[in-house]
């Protein structure tokens, strides 16, 4: 019989990405509903030197254990239920030729078998999107993988006081830059809209000396979240020519912010972005599918408006953080009652 109340312990890589994010927020915000969740942050060399870094002790408060898939097992402790939670598409065949050798054969050797071992030890393995479900169990291990998308604050990420466009016409990258993201495709694109377009994107250290890009491309370096949802509602579009995205949540803040997203219809970005309706899908790999997209949108300020108004409410409806957290609330009860 349970004599505890619901208490949620994460213990986490520390590795400055989205999962970060997502393990700060989704902390937070059960906090604010009176559950108590902690995390405990494990070293980066925790995911690839496990046996250098000390079991971190399970609190006595703690009732779950909630996990990112990577996160190996020694990590997660034996008389506790577990929720694993898969944030990424990284087995994904079309990704290969864009990993190099030396990744391709982590991922592949190493991470592969965490995941699987991780996911056998878990009583409920959640993905981000189906995209992401499916490549797993395809490729890694196939069981059952319920869906939670992420959720962003809809309070915080709201559209612009007016709908007025601008002239050049601006666009915004924000992402890591790398091969993964579509950054190669960027300088190409601008170059073929030329000077009507402006694309404002996220750089700084790490693409100084790398990228020779056209004088229509300017680097506004890293940003933190305020200046993230200042330019999504002061530019008229989010440019995303990702490859592969477990998620993608920079589409959905972009969409928050009624920001019309021009991405590859590649991946999970489908299951965020409706062609036509809350943004422009376009062809993976293909610039000239992202200019004729990106000259379309342009010339019509109908289909300016109309996107904006859709993407809100469908960013609303579907990816407000509170739909996310009232979910693993759900699986933990679940999983809580049991015990």
């Amino acid at each position: 019989m349970k004599s505890k109340k619901l208490g949620i312990w994460f213990p986490t890589v520390r590795c400055d990405t989205g999962t970060d994010v997502f393990t700060i927020t989704l902390v937070e915000e059960l906090n604010k509903r009176g559950i108590r969740a902690e995390i405990t942050w494990l070293p980066l060399c925790a995911e690839y030197l496990p046996w250098s870094v000390a079991t971190p002790q399970l609190p006595d408060w703690a009732t779950i254990v909630h996990v990112n898939t990577w996160l190996h097992p020694k990590f997660i402790p034996s008389n506790l239920p577990v929720v694993a939670t898969l944030h990424h598409s990284i087995h994904d065949p079309d990704l290969q030729p864009f990993k190099g050798f030396l990744r391709s054969l982590y991922h592949n050797y190493w991470i592969k078998n965490i995941e699987r071992k991780t996911m056998q030890r878990a009583d409920k393995v959640v993905a981000v999107s189906q995209f992401a479900a499916s490549i797993t169990q395809k490729y890694v291990l196939n069981i059952p993988i319920s869906i939670i998308y992420n959720g962003i604050d809809t309070k915080k990420f709201m559209p612009k006081e007016n709908n007025i466009v601008n002239e050049p016409f601006q666009l915004l990258y924000i992402g890591s830059w790398i091969v993964r993201k579509g950054v190669d495709l960027l300088a190409p694109i601008m170059n073929e809209l030329g000077e009507n377009y402006v694309l404002y994107y996220t750089g700084g250290a790490t693409v100084n000396n790398q990228v020779n890009t056209p004088s229509n491309m300017i680097d506004v370096g890293r940003l933190n979240q305020e200046s993230i949802i200042h330019y999504m509602q002061t530019v008229d579009a989010l440019l995303f020519p990702t490859r592969s995205e477990g998620f993608g949540l920079v589409a959905t803040e972009a969409m928050a912010c009624g920001l019309p997203v021009i991405a590859s219809a590649s991946s999970s970005i489908p299951e965020i972005i409706s062609n036509g309706i809350t943004g422009l899908l376009c062809e993976t790999n293909n610039v000239q599918s992202f200019v004729y997209a990106i000259r379309k949108l342009k010339e019509s300020n109908e289909l300016q408006a109309i996107m904006s108004t859709t993407a809100r409410h469908r960013a609303e409806k579907k990816f407000d953080i509170s739909l996310m957290i009232q979910q693993y609330i759900e699986t933990y009860e679940a999983l809580d009652i049991r015990r």
